[in-house]
């Protein structure tokens, strides 16, 4: 049993924080945390990557994705959306949608962005709409964590994020590393009560 850690990362903030919510999920003893990403798309004809990237996590499947027990979705956010590479995945998953495939399994989406109010929550909310059509139950992060109340750069109860700076020059702040793994065990924690 798995749950999947599905992300897009241009230059490693989203990868970053995808590594430390697989921790939070491995802590609880539940569940491995797989880590997926997405390849790069071509915006002037359908081209293909290899299957093996040649650095970071492996490409994800549709079969990585049917098979999860849970789901963590990460993205950078790009204009306030989550990134075109990370959409194209999700619009091919329409198969797994037909047949229900995901209904009631947990999903935590996180992002990053360059500036502190450049649509860290429109773009949460960008990838929990696909979910919700799937069926699944996005997890969010409570005010429980008081991390949420004492952050000054990201962190949202719709999920984890983080503030990069517009050059990526800021390191993630220990508020934003508490909650990717506050995120990671309460969706671990969910997926075990679900199954």
């Amino acid at each position: 049993m798995y749950i999947l850690i599905l992300y897009y990362s241009r230059y490693g903030a989203t990868q970053e924080m995808a590594r430390l919510i697989a921790r939070g999920i491995e802590e609880t003893g539940s569940f491995e945390a797989r880590l997926r990403s997405v390849p790069e798309i071509s915006t002037v004809c359908e081209a293909s990557e290899d299957d093996i990237p040649e650095q970071g996590d492996p490409y994800a499947t549709l079969e990585d994705l049917g098979n999860c027990a849970g789901l963590a979705i990460g993205s950078p956010t790009r204009f306030g959306n989550m990134a075109a590479p990370l959409k194209y995945f999700i619009d091919q998953s329409a198969g797994l949608w037909m047949e229900g495939t995901l209904e009631g399994k947990p999903a935590l989406p996180f992002t990053a962005s360059s500036s502190l109010h450049g649509g860290q929550e429109t773009t949460l909310i960008s990838m929990m709409m696909p979910l919700l059509h799937h069926g699944m139950l996005i997890a969010g992060l409570p005010y429980s964590n008081p991390e949420l109340n004492e952050t000054r750069s990201g962190g949202t109860p719709y999920g984890p994020s983080r503030f990069t700076g517009a050059r990526g020059e800021l390191e993630i702040s220990e508020e934003e590393k508490t909650l990717c793994l506050a995120g990671g065990r309460r969706l671990a924690e969910l997926a075990k009560k679900l199954l």
